[in-house]
């Protein structure tokens, strides 16, 4: 059996890359994205309220669907979609539902990136580029599950950088996979937390729909004051805990080196 050793062409590596940003680029500048909100989830969930109870597998496996889609684009809005999955099926449901889309939306942006980039720096690197690599590399697992639990770094970064600096792809998954769990379940809960927060917010719509200000009218759920200063903290006081096996092995290198 001949195995082909032609190179690569530019637009099989580069393409599917440049088409996901191209996507993104498009999403991003109409807006589309800004109606995912929690006040449409309310109303979607009051629509089909009676699909949702009787083709929950379905609809289940509608929402993971969407979430690769929207993690595989980088789009904004993890947090409302893992809100949204609680709220609908759930805390246990929708959070594993959440946790299964965002790491196969992931891997496939770490694929596409690895073949687009990876090789192409491989060849190129800059000696400093070469020796962070090395060093991201033997500490993989700790840095990513870092860069996983601590939410302040943006999304696509986490799922590209890691391509560029040569993450194995299982270490790249488990780091993922295991990574987001936290954040993921913690707001998988306040969905599921959601409905006296919607019930309030649903009265208050009808009583001034009913005080004739309809134009005025509109249902509001404050997405941002679901998430906490503890709860930011706690994800922090994660990251830095996974940063203690690589703290620990720097420590004893340096103390095996000054006896």
């Amino acid at each position: 059996m001949r195995i082909s050793t032609a190179p690569v062409r530019p637009w099989a590596r580069f393409g599917p890359i440049a088409v996901i940003a191209a996507v993104t680029i498009v999403v991003l500048a109409m807006g589309w994205h800004r109606q995912i909100t929690l006040e449409n989830v309310v109303m979607f969930r009051d629509r089909f309220h009676d699909l949702l109870a009787h083709h929950g597998f379905l609809a289940l496996l509608a929402f993971v669907c969407v979430y690769i889609v929207v993690a595989a684009l980088s789009i904004p809005c993890g947090f409302i979609l893992t809100t949204t999955g609680g709220l609908l099926f759930g805390w246990l449901q929708g959070g594993i539902a959440a946790v299964l889309g965002a790491t196969t939306g992931a891997t496939i942006v770490f694929l596409l990136a690895r073949s687009a980039l990876g090789e192409s720096l491989s060849k190129q690197a800059a000696p400093w580029l070469d020796k962070l690599r090395r060093g991201f590399k033997d500490e993989a697992l700790s840095y990513l599950l870092f860069l996983r639990l601590v939410p302040a770094f943006p999304f696509w970064f986490v799922n590209i950088a890691p391509a560029i600096l040569g993450v194995p792809l299982r270490t790249y998954v488990v780091a993922t996979f295991l990574g987001i769990i936290p954040a993921t379940m913690a707001f998988a809960s306040i969905g599921a937390g959601l409905d006296s927060i919607v019930a309030t917010a649903k009265a208050e719509y009808v009583a001034c729909l009913a005080a004739g200000g309809a134009d005025a009218c509109k249902l509001t759920i404050n997405a941002s004051s679901l998430v906490t200063k503890e709860l930011m903290l706690a994800f922090v006081l994660l990251g830095l805990a996974a940063l203690i096996p690589v703290a620990f092995k720097r420590w004893r290198h340096s103390h095996a080196a000054a006896k």
